[in-house]
């Protein structure tokens, strides 16, 4: 016994040496009542120090593993529920106890894992160039103002964020996104807010309080459009109704055609007007306002998604849907700094009338209790501290620069193809039908390069096949110059065939 004893990592070597031991009588290695050995030969055959054991053995007395007889040594503690050496269940016993989980789940549940593009997502080896990613280049964080950020604020009420917190959210962050959502030109008049754990948590509560007004709830959206929305509004259980987007946006006239045709089916609207995703498509100031007057006539709520709304490389700023409502509340925002700060910092708000926020809020309580207060109060620092300004600066500068290469790139060696996008993190590529995406993906993971195929984002099986979305954010300028020429080498391929 104690031979297969390895050290792994920086750890403490007494908490290995403890939790090694402490698994060992879990496990019923070592029995009730049985001695273990003295600190000195169990320092000889683990080959640690005697002192290293003996604080090890201090902390499975204190957890209450063993107990100790003054002047004998330490021994094992009865504990109740302990397994028998080498049970494994074969008498019959509760440890053979097995339940086919997979019979027992849910719709939900199946539907789930069904629609988890992550689970279903492309697998590359080492070394892969990946447009896949459309998140942050960690290279850009400001470690040292997140830093400051976060000594700043446990040094004024540390205690207080280690603690429960609201589940309306950190008063202080609320205050300060309020103002920021004023200063976009929404008026807050009768307006609230509810800090989540980013946008797909906030999404998510907000179609789990809203009431169907048929057994089966109907949404209207943009196709294509952000893969995570279609994903929930099906778990929800919502049929979706997607309008093809042009240059400028959703099509107007289309939208207006199938509102006309049915005049009171839709419960709700899921819209990205600002660099949306997929496409990066920004709605022309002109739609924006044709779409309002639309939602407003059919009295059809808005679920804003205010993804990238900051990552503007060029043109006036575009004000979202919820501030050309005016003192209107039949728009719901969601905002979130993820794609443009900090991914790992799971913040994001949900901005709307006073009356939804406080049934929200009672959700969100329900749920999860509360978003890390702790993440909050470092947000809320960071921004207090005057730093988001100066990280955007050079974000726009680093992203539009490396937008400006890869829509060269794909310029010089995808010419056939139709290109969208006005800023963000993504290029949207149209390649002339009969083109498979996912065959020209397949041809292109041999070569080592990868890409999310555009069908994904489309809502109806079949749409969108020669569609394919390009992320650049987190790829080097070399990888941006020879993964598209690769993917173009490919492509023409395809063309030929």
């Amino acid at each position: 016994m104690f031979q297969d004893f390895k050290l792994v990592g920086d750890r403490p070597v007494a908490i290995q040496v403890k939790e090694y031991v402490k698994r060992l009588i879990i496990k019923g290695a070592l029995q009730a009542d049985q001695k273990l050995p003295s600190t000195r030969e169990m320092s000889d055959v683990l080959k640690v120090s005697r002192n290293t054991v003996i604080a090890a053995y201090e902390g499975l007395e204190d957890d209450g593993f063993t107990y100790a007889i003054p002047g004998k040594g330490s021994y094992v503690a009865v504990m109740s529920g302990q397994l028998a050496p080498n049970n494994g269940g074969a008498d019959g016993s509760a440890a053979a106890w097995q339940i086919d989980w997979k019979t027992r789940m849910n719709e939900y549940a199946v539907s789930a894992v069904e629609l988890d593009m992550m689970k279903q997502g492309i697998r590359a080896k080492k070394g892969t160039i990946s447009f896949t990613s459309i998140a942050p280049d960690e290279q850009l964080f400001d470690l040292g103002d997140v830093r400051r950020a976060f000594l700043d604020r446990m040094a004024i009420e540390g205690q207080v964020l280690l603690n429960y917190g609201y589940a309306k959210g950190y008063k202080p962050l609320i205050d300060y996104l309020m103002r920021y959502m004023e200063n976009k030109g929404v008026d807050i008049s009768g307006k609230d807010m509810l800090i989540t754990s980013g946008f797909t948590e906030g999404f998510d509560i907000v179609l789990s309080a809203l009431r169907p007004s048929a057994r089966r709830g109907a949404a209207i959206c943009e196709n294509p459009t952000h893969h995570t929305a279609i994903k929930n509004l099906k778990l929800q259980g919502y049929e979706v109704t997607g309008i093809p987007m042009e240059r400028d946006g959703i099509g107007v006239n289309q939208l207006e055609a199938v509102l006309q045709k049915q005049p009171h089916r839709f419960d709700l609207a899921y819209l990205t007007p600002s660099y949306h995703n997929p496409t990066g498509i920004v709605m022309s100031p002109a739609k924006r306002s044709a779409v309002m007057k639309l939602m407003m006539r059919y009295q059809i709520p808005v679920i804003e998604d205010g993804f990238n709304e900051e990552l503007r490389y060029s043109g006036a700023h575009v004000a979202p849907l919820i501030a050309t409502a005016g003192q209107g509340n039949g728009v719901i925002y969601i905002g979130s700094f993820s794609k443009v700060l900090f991914p790992g910092l799971r913040v994001g708000w949900v901005l709307g009338d006073r009356a939804l926020i406080d049934h929200l809020e009672s959700i969100k309580r329900a749920r999860s209790i509360h978003t890390s207060t702790l993440d909050q109060s470092v947000l809320y620092q960071y921004l207090l501290n005057g730093n988001f300004d100066k990280y955007i600066k050079k974000a726009r500068m680093e992203y539009k620069r490396k937008y400006e290469l890869a829509k060269a790139c794909c310029e010089a060696h995808l010419p056939e193809a139709r290109l969208s996008g006005d800023g963000g993190l993504h290029l949207f590529l149209t390649l002339p039908e009969g083109v498979d995406t996912r065959r020209l993906l397949e041809a292109c993971t041999d070569q080592g390069v990868i890409f999310t195929p555009g069908d994904r984002f489309f809502i109806q099986e079949g749409e969108g096949t020669n569609t394919f979305r390009l992320g650049f954010s987190r790829v080097t300028d070399e990888h941006i110059e020879r993964g598209i020429r690769i993917i173009g080498q490919q492509a023409r391929s395809f063309l030929k065939a």
